[in-house]
C-alpha cells in the first residue's frame, strides 16, 4: 500500500514538471549535464566519520577533566 506522503510528492513532481515547456527542460538538462555538476567523488565512509567523532568526544573530555583538574 503507499503512503500518502509518497503519492502527494509524485503528484507535485508531476505537476511541476508538467509547467515546464520542451524548451526549459532542454536548458535544465543543459545546465544538469555540464561538466562542473558531474564531480566525481569517492564513496562515503561512515567508519572514519565515525572514528573521527570517536576521536573528537575523547579529546574533548579529556580537556573538559584537565580544566576541571586545574580549577577544582
Amino acid at each position: 500500500m503507499s503512503n500518502p506522503a509518497d503519492i502527494e510528492t509524485t503528484q507535485n513532481s508531476e505537476s511541476q514538471q508538467a509547467k515546464l515547456s520542451a524548451e526549459d527542460l532542454a536548458r535544465v538538462d543543459k545546465y544538469l549535464s555540464s561538466p562542473i555538476h558531474s564531480v566525481e567523488r569517492k564513496p562515503f565512509k561512515s567508519m572514519w566519520m565515525m572514528l573521527a567523532l570517536v576521536g573528537v568526544v575523547i579529546v574533548l573530555g579529556l580537556l573538559s577533566q584537565l580544566i576541571a583538574w586545574l580549577v577544582l
